[in-house]
């Protein structure tokens, strides 16, 4: 179990991140876990989650949080880790190890950091540290002044860390690198003189004179509009020393002890959470020469992270950076053909036309100059993937450098797919050698991200479980644009890497009709029409479902459409007509349902005895047995799954299938779910 306060307040147990909730109640974990093992407060929790006057009864809101917490941590096996949660008297004690926290972790490794005395081994070490950033310190929390000072406090570590770092490839001649590493944090912090001054002294000595006297002219521009003050110390230190050097007909500095040439060291960035590609593109471009140096690596985070969620640069010592070095030559693709991995075109592809249109908005626009990313949304069974790898197909000209697929196994009978195995598959058909692919899965998202920086590549990230499994696998280049289909809404995604959903909903009348007749044929469906807008219903205007339907019409060429619906109105055998070898509807939903905890589907088994499908928060308690709060949670969790939806402000509705099928797993429909499990076992 991990716990992150850089970036969006997370708890993790491996791959999975567990629900917890509303801002407040991330906010108590968050203050909580900025004084791990130490006795917190009521009155201060308080005094910390409203910024005017509390209301009356805000002890009961912060005791109703540590209470959900509290029992959140224990579902994600919280004792096994030594963490408990605990009550002393009107205090809050979070008892943990402290390594399990992101912010301790990284604390640590930047105090084993000595970038003058030993540059070598603060290279790996800071880069480790700022890896474990995801974004703005303390996302999620409330507005309020103390998480403001403390995620300032935060994001001044970083800042320190990131000039650490690039002191440390400055003492090793890697001048390039440490451009790279400050670029886009000056571009992000144009007030911070230490952070401008260290940068004009890296591109001064990768031979960018003129580049690095503008970025003193144009901060002292801004001190002077802005505060109304002149450069300090070491902005002006660092002017007159360019200008000395200048003088004395200085440029490009040469290696300190034996390291590499700077021109030799893999253009490599890394740095942290800091402004968009746009925003660095208004700066002076840290490149020297010929070279194409160091370019910022925009993530897609939305905050200009450089050392990307889940990926740095390669860590390590000489090995490492030959190895990205080689296998940057070795996987440029210029020379060989694109990567073309695209699954083939989805069969008898209908209608979709408004969400085809949606991804090319979103996937084509070239104005915010970060590199789009789409997240295909929608209940399982609904034609995800199809839309997906349809538009793909449809628009892979605008992407000549390849486009690239993976299934991450998200939804599945087996373990969702490690990033370390996706991007391994990414960056041998990028041309990578094998025996160049870094082992760690940061090391390789460093890399990948460096291959493609400047192509205009397409990514399709198919059946994805959460943000975090995603997050390594991103491109940084501004032309590159990414795919991603899941059940979950995937909102990490779009808080932090600016994500655009676009969501699926199920099919109406005539594009189910059609969709059949295109699998039937015409004729089959028109000779009864008002069958064939049965047979929609009875799928609950799944495409997934119909094509189910449309193999029994196939497999029985004397059936008339009405028949299978007949068979089909029969509750108990629906679920197990609706399937087709390996592919069936019980099958999708068994996967969608195995991700959740126990509260959860429990919660989910309840609604399914609704009458109509229909109901609110109030009934929704009723029929569970449990309080309003953990209802409301656990509706919201089945809402981002996409087995409930909510059509309107405390109205939700249940699909007639996810009934059927939690009714079954209840074993409430005797021998028809054994049917339904039967089915849902072959995949």
């Amino acid at each position: 179990m991990e716990f992150s306060l850089l970036g969006p307040i997370a708890v993790t147990t491996g791959s999975a991140e567990l629900s917890l909730g509303p801002a407040k109640r991330r906010s108590v974990l968050a203050l909580l876990l900025l004084q791990p093992n130490t006795t917190v407060p009521l009155e201060q929790l308080i005094d910390s989650l409203w910024e005017d006057e509390p209301p009356e009864h805000a002890r009961t809101v912060v005791q109703g949080h540590v209470s959900r917490l509290r029992a959140t941590l224990a579902e994600g096996g919280a004792e096994a880790y030594g963490i408990e949660l605990t009550t002393h008297g009107s205090a809050y004690l979070l008892r943990l190890p402290e390594e399990l926290i992101d912010a301790h972790r990284f604390g640590e490794l930047v105090a084993l950091a000595r970038p003058e005395a030993a540059p070598g081994d603060a290279v790996p070490l800071l880069r480790e540290a700022l890896g474990l950033w995801h974004g703005p310190a303390l996302t999620g929390t409330v507005t309020s002044p103390p998480f403001a000072a403390a995620a300032h406090a935060l994001e001044e570590r970083r800042l320190t860390a990131v000039e650490a770092l690039g002191r440390a490839h400055g003492a090793l001649g890697e001048h390039e690198q440490a451009a790279a590493i400050l670029y886009s944090a000056a571009v992000n912090n144009p007030l911070r003189e230490g952070l401008i001054a260290g940068l004009m002294r890296a591109l001064f000595r990768t031979g960018r004179q003129s580049d690095a006297l503008e970025w003193f002219h144009r901060t002292r521009r801004l001190l002077n509009e802005e505060l109304g003050v002149d450069p300090g110390e070491r902005l002006r230190g660092a002017y007159e020393e360019i200008l000395r050097a200048e003088a004395a007909g200085g440029g490009r500095a040469k290696p300190a002890g034996g390291a590499r040439p700077a021109g030799a060291a893999p253009a490599g960035a890394a740095g942290a959470p800091g402004g968009s590609r746009s925003a660095a593109d208004r700066g002076p471009r840290p490149v020297a020469g010929a070279d194409r140096g160091p370019v910022p690596d925009g993530t897609g985070t939305g905050t200009g992270t450089v050392d990307a969620p889940g990926g740095g640069a390669v860590p390590g010592g000489d090995g490492a950076r030959t190895g990205a070095t080689e296998g940057t030559r070795a996987g440029s693709g210029r020379a060989g053909a694109a990567p073309r991995l695209l699954p083939r075109a989805p069969a008898r592809f209908l209608g979709r036309e408004q969400e085809l249109a949606a991804l090319t908005a979103v996937l084509t626009d070239g104005g915010t100059g970060e590199s789009p990313l789409a997240v295909v949304a929608g209940p399982a069974g609904v034609g995800k993937t199809a839309c997906a790898v349809q538009w793909a197909h449809l628009r892979a000209d605008a992407f000549p450098d390849g486009q690239l697929f993976a299934d991450l196994r998200g939804f599945g009978e087996g373990d969702e797919a490690a990033p370390a195995e996706i991007l391994r598959d990414f960056l041998l058909a990028l041309g990578t050698p094998p025996e160049r692919v870094p082992g760690s899965a940061q090391a390789a998202s460093a890399l990948f991200r460096s291959l493609v920086a400047e192509r205009r590549l397409l990514v399709v990230l198919d059946n994805a479980r959460s943000s975090a499994q995603v997050r390594p696998l991103l491109p940084g280049g501004p032309h590159c644009a990414t795919v991603v289909t899941s059940r979950s809404r995937l909102d990490g995604l779009v808080a932090t890497d600016c994500a655009r959903p676009v969501g699926l909903q199920t099919l109406g009348h005539e594009e189910g009709a059609a969709l059949l007749g295109a699998m039937l044929g015409p004729e089959r469906v028109a000779e009864d029409p008002a069958a064939a807008r049965e047979l929609v219903d009875l799928c609950d205007g799944l495409p997934l479902a119909l094509r189910a339907a449309a193999a029994q019409l196939t497999a029985r060429p004397r059936w008339r459409l009405a028949r299978l619906a007949a068979a089909l109105r029969d509750e108990r055998r629906r679920l197990a007509l609706l399937s087709a070898e390996d592919t069936g509807i019980a099958a999708a939903l068994r996967m969608s349902v195995a991700r959740l905890s126990a509260d959860d589907a429990q919660l989910l088994s309840a609604l399914a005895t609704s009458a109509d499908g229909h109901l609110n928060a109030s009934l929704a308690a009723a029929l569970a047995g449990y309080d309003p709060e953990r209802t409301q949670d656990g509706l919201d969790r089945l809402a981002e799954m996409h087995l409930v939806d909510e059509e309107a402000t405390d109205v939700y509705t249940i699909s007639t299938l996810t009934q059927l099928f939690a009714r079954d797993e209840r074993g409430e429909s005797g021998e028809g779910g054994k049917h339904g499990t039967g089915d849902g076992s072959k995949e």
